[in-house]
Formats: C-alpha cells, structure tokens, sequence
C-alpha cells in the first residue's frame, strides 16, 4: 500500500503522516515545493524514517507541477491519495483563495485521475455550510446555503470539484476548528479562538481573575484538537465500502461561543465572563416569536459585518490581534450533524475529547511558543537585541521559554543544560521561528564540567552580556524524613548554590574586561516565606542571594549588576512530582521568563510578589505568630509520597484553602 499527500509540512499534515507510518505500511509520497524541501528533510528525520519520500511540484500548477515521468512510473500504484495543501485562513483575500483552495483542489484532482489511485481524500470544511441554518448532516452539500466570505466560498467550491470533477472514488472530511495536539498542545498559527488569546492574557495581568465581566452570548461554535482530526482521518480513510461520503469531524455537542471563551480564560487565569442575556432568554415566551433576522445575535453578527464597524474594529480589537472579519465569524449557524462519523469511528477508541480536559494544555503551548508580545516590545528590543544571554536549566520550563523569549527580541541565547538533545531541540525552535542560538551541555553539579563550560564560552561566544542561573532542585521532605539522608542537602547545595556561583565566578572576568554584565538569579519565594518541609531548597537559595549581595558590592564598579527573583510556585517538570501541586494556583513558565525577561531589562536589585514581601515582613514584625501559621501549614501538607515512599494521606479541603490564601507558596 502506498500513499500521496499534500499539505504534509502543514498544520494537519504534520499529524496526520506519523499516524500513517505508525499504522499503516508503504511508502508515503509527500508534494513540497523545491524551497521547502529543508523544512520537509527536517521533518523527515524528526521521524526517523526512509518511507516519507519528497516529490517537488507546485500546488498552482498543473498535475501539482508533478513531472510527466514521476506519473508514468507511478500510475496505478497510488492507493491513497490526501489532498490537505489548502489556506485555512478566514483572513486571506479573495485571489489567495481561490488559488490555493479551487485551484489547488483542481490540480490535485488532476493528477489522482492521472495516477488512477485507490481514493481521493478530500479535507474540506464545515465551512462549506456557509451560513445555513438548522441541522447540517454527512449527505448534505449544495443546500442554497450563503456562502459569506471567500473562505466559506472556496471550500464549497473545492469540495464541488472533488465531488462533480473527479474519475477515481472520493471521501471528503469537514473539521470543524482544529486547535492545537489535546496531548502537547502543539499549533503552528494564530488562528480560530487563539485570536483572542492575547486579549485573555491582557486581563489576566491587569484584572483579578474573581472578577466577573459581562459579555454577550455569541452563538455556538465547535473546535475539535488536531490529533483527533488526523486519527479520525486515518482510520476512515482506511473503513471498506465509504466512498462518496462526507465525515463531519466536529464536537458532537455545539459549543457556546461564551463558554468556550471562559474555559479558555480558566486555563489563563483571567477573569470569566457572565451573560446576563443570553438565549436562554431571548428564544423564550412571547421573545421566542421574534424572526430571527430581528434577535439579537442576528443584529449583533450584521452590525458587525458592516463597513463602519469593520474598520472601528480593525483600529481597536485589530491591535490586541483580533482581526475584524474573525469577529465576523465567531459564531456557525449551522448545527452540524455527526452521527454517521461517530458510528464509523465506534470501537476505534476515537472520540473528540472536551476541551475541559485540555484547554490548560493548549493555552500553555500558546503562551510558551506562539505569543509574540516580547518580541514587539521596542524597550525589550533595544535592550536585548544582538545580546548574548547564558541561559542555565534551558531544556525545559523557565529556562526553555526565556531562550524562546530572548531570540524573539533579537538576543542570541547561550543554552546550557546537562541533556544535549533536548537543547538541540529547543535551539531548533529558535531557528525555525528565524533566531540563532549556542548549546553548551553541561553538568552544572560538576564543578569542573562548569569551568570548561566558563572557558568554553569565554572563547567561542562574543560577549557574556547576561548569565541567568535558572537551573535548580527542589526537595520536598521534613527534617524528620531527613535524618538519614543528608545527601539531600549536600546536592542541592552542589546545583543551587556552588554550581550557580562557579559558573558566575567563572564567567566574571570576561564580563569585567567587557566592562558590563547582568546576572539574574532565580530564587524563590520560599527565602521570604521560610515553608516548612522546603529545608534543603530553601536554604541552597538563601545562601546564593546572600553571596550575591555581597558580591555586588565589589563588582558593581566594573558594571556588573544583579537581580534576585524571588519567584513563587512555577507549574514546570520540577514540581511534577508533588502531586499535591496540580490542584495549587501557580503561574504558568511564561510568566516566570517574563519575570526574567523584566530583570534583564529594568535591572532591579530585587523581583518580589506582593505575598513574598509580606512573608518577610511578617517574619520581622511577629515571628512567633508567622512560625505558628507555618506550623498550622506543616500539619495541614503531609510529605508527599515520594518522601514517605507510601501514601501522602490528605486533607484536601484545607490544603486547597491555605494554597488560594497565601497563593505561590511552595507548601
């Protein structure tokens, strides 16, 4: 069995291949442009096959640009062939469009009859529904349906050519809106509801996430995540006897606009939206009787659809990164019927998963790798472009999205880590999004490993403008688990404190011949707030602010700084093991590199939160009474189950009241 696909470096494709090579056999030909073949290459080995075969063409051209002698020596070998090359844009002009979704349909179309393959596999739309109203199910296409955009018009247009102008057996999929994998969150674009992301982060930094907000009911809308559309895809592809069908590949269940905006800010942390007027109360009594031209959500849409209000939008909402003509389109009128998908996909084990269950995980990737704020940032620019910045513990949670941060303002990361190939991974992000950056591996508990790091870099990279010792571990056990393991304490000590000061040590006499340098250390919170059972981390951390306060005094006159983060709980892999954690309000890795990115730029002696500081002061004013609450504290979290090598036992509620009361605290 072989196949052909086009769209393979695409968004769906990118998924949709590993699943053919993990179930099915054959070679797998993929259509790429001769100026993508790198990208294509790079995909290929991050598979690590020889099945994925590169053929060049074009999607604009005819047979796909495909050469008459590649068709000759493949015709009839072909037993399926995926056409998923498409713009899958609301916001693309009109010529755009129609190139690359009609012709692109066309042409694809066109060289499956020249190849005679098994099936042609068609990845439409439920956009092809247009603006229909009522239940739109699997056999229903050409319904007099108003088509409202040339998106919505050239998905009906492609779907119509697989359907009236191909010679071989067809099938043609719908998604619905595909967000990023349910598993890693992985999305290659801002597109559907990420749109409003940038909105949702802006009022969770300046709103209390208690805080109601009234909002409008906006209709329905229906995402699904990209790995369901690719096994859906995959194993329908392969179901006997279902050619000339259409597969709805939709949440069964409509999702209300408003609600999925509030999962959305949930998972953010912002504030949630209420809608005193919803249609609940509008579709209900005497209401109910209203045409539904005259609702409000049909004058809200129509209003919003109109020139003037096109324009206001695009000069308000369009700087937050809403584009007006997405606001246009939030909503479907259509209710799309899927039954027919649900029962060719029953025993498979595959089932469009809620978006409760993994929106944190989508809104995480977004936030780490997709949102670009640093990046315009002209006062973040001008400080870090062309900079190099030494970033420790940078394989993984605040280390990997401050390089990730840093290159998107120009500055050049230094990444240092003991696991070579997770640097490499994250260097190749960098690259990808058109950034550079160096990978040094290290053991940063290897004190001699550190400084042929420090001569390392001292030789191969320009400058060391900035060094943020970000690496660390945590152990979380009571001194009365401890008493035979003082190792513990010897190996924090060993990467939190010696590590972190060897490597600045080592670093410091290129920095004094630059006659600059910045060093940010992160700390914790804990050095204010002394929690119980955080003994070892705790005091590892104490002793590299105290060095640091005193070193800065001595270096100071060669311009070279410090800053100290005080940072409070961090959902990254260090905090996995405590389970307890998943329950706790903590903030996200990129709000810690943006805490980070801030020292790198203002230069602050000190970064603290508000509880921090009342911690210390509490510790000052009446240490009796704040020892007493820790105490309380120390009774209330048990060791976990790793430090007890059994059960944890629990006391949720009140676990969960003290972590909301005093929030970031590690406990």
């Amino acid at each position: 069995m072989s196949y052909f696909v086009t769209g393979a470096t695409g968004f769906i494709g990118r998924h949709l291949v590993p699943e053919l090579l993990d179930h099915r056999e054959g070679d797998i030909y993929v259509l790429v442009r001769k100026g993508s073949l790198p990208r294509m290459e790079k995909l290929i080995r991050r598979w690590d096959t020889n099945r994925v075969i590169p053929v060049t063409g074009d999607l604009a051209k005819p047979n796909l640009g495909v050469s008459r002698k590649w068709i000759t020596e493949h015709q009839g070998t072909i037993d399926h062939f995926f056409h998923l090359a498409a713009i899958y844009d609301m916001t693309a002009d009109d010529e755009t469009n129609e190139t690359m979704n009609v012709g692109g349909t066309r042409n694809a179309v066109e060289l499956a009859d020249a190849l005679q393959v098994g099936c042609f596999h068609q990845v439409s739309s439920v956009a092809a529904a247009g603006e229909y109203r009522g239940v739109f199910d699997e056999t229903m296409f050409d319904e007099g349906q108003h088509l409202p955009s040339p998106y919505h018009r050239t998905k009906f247009e492609s779907e119509k050519i697989v359907r009236e102008e191909a010679t071989v057996p067809w099938r043609v999929y719908r998604p619905a809106v595909v967000v990023g994998d349910s598993q890693t969150g992985a999305m290659d674009k801002v597109d559907g509801p990420y749109y409003f992301f940038p909105t949702m982060k802006l009022l969770r930094d300046r709103l209390p996430a208690w805080l109601p907000l009234v909002g409008v009911d906006l209709g329905d809308t229906n995402v699904v995540p990209v790995d369901y559309v690719a096994k859906a895809m995959d194993h329908l592809a392969h179901l006997p006897d279902r050619d000339g069908e259409a597969f709805h590949l939709v949440n069964p269940e409509p999702q209300p606009v408003a609600e999925m905006i509030n999962t959305f800010c949930a998972a953010a942390g912002a504030p949630q939206f209420a809608t005193p007027i919803d249609r609940k109360v509008t579709s209900a009594g005497p209401l109910g009787m209203v045409p539904q031209r005259l609702r409000p959500l049909s004058i809200f849409t129509g209003v919003v659809k109109s020139a003037p209000v096109q324009a206001v939008l695009d000069q308000t909402l369009g700087r937050l990164g809403v584009p007006a003509e997405v606001l246009a389109h939030t909503s479907f009128t259509a209710v799309f019927d899927s039954r027919a998908t649900e029962k060719a996909l029953s025993g498979s084990g595959i089932a469009v998963p809620d978006l409760e269950t993994y929106a944190r995980t989508l809104w995480a990737y977004w936030e780490d790798n997709l949102d670009t704020s640093t990046g315009r940032d002209p006062a973040i620019r001008e400080v870090l472009t062309g900079k190099y910045v030494v970033i420790t513990g940078a394989s993984s949670g605040i280390g990997q999205v401050t390089a990730l941060k840093v290159a998107q303002a120009g500055g050049i990361p230094v990444l240092v880590a003991r696991g070579k190939d997770k640097l490499e991974e994250t260097r190749a992000s960098i690259e990808m999004r058109g950034g550079q950056a160096h990978v040094f591996p290290c053991d940063l508990s290897d004190l001699e490993a550190i400084d042929r790091l420090c001569e390392q870099i001292s030789a191969e990279v320009p400058t060391v403008d900035f060094v943020v010792n970000n690496a660390g571990r945590s152990i979380r056990r009571s001194l009365r688990l401890s008493q035979d393991r003082f190792h513990d304490f010897e190996r924090t000590m060993q990467l939190n404190y010696f590590g972190a000061i060897r490597l600045v040590m080592g670093l410091l006499p290129k920095m004094q011949e630059q006659g600059r340098g910045h060093v940010v250390n992160v700390s914790s919170i804990g050095v204010q707030t002394n929690p119980p059972r955080f003994s070892a981390y705790v005091a590892s951390k104490a002793a590299l602010d105290a060095w640091s306060n005193v070193v800065a005094s001595e270096v100071v006159g060669d311009g070279i700084t410090f800053t100290g983060i005080h940072m409070p709980l961090v959902r990254t892999p260090m905090i996995a093991p405590t389970k307890l954690y998943d329950r706790f309000p903590t903030i996200s890795p990129a709000q810690a590199a943006d805490l980070v990115i801030k020292a790198m730029v203002d230069r602050p002696h000190e970064i603290n939160t508000l509880l921090g500081n009342a911690g210390a002061v509490a510790h000052t004013v009446a240490p009796k009474t704040a020892f007493r609450i820790l105490n309380m504290a120390y009774h209330v979290f048990p060791d976990s189950a790793a430090a007890k090598g059994g059960d944890s036992g629990t006391r949720e509620s009140e676990q969960i009241m003290l972590a909301r009361i005093f929030k970031g605290v590690h406990w």
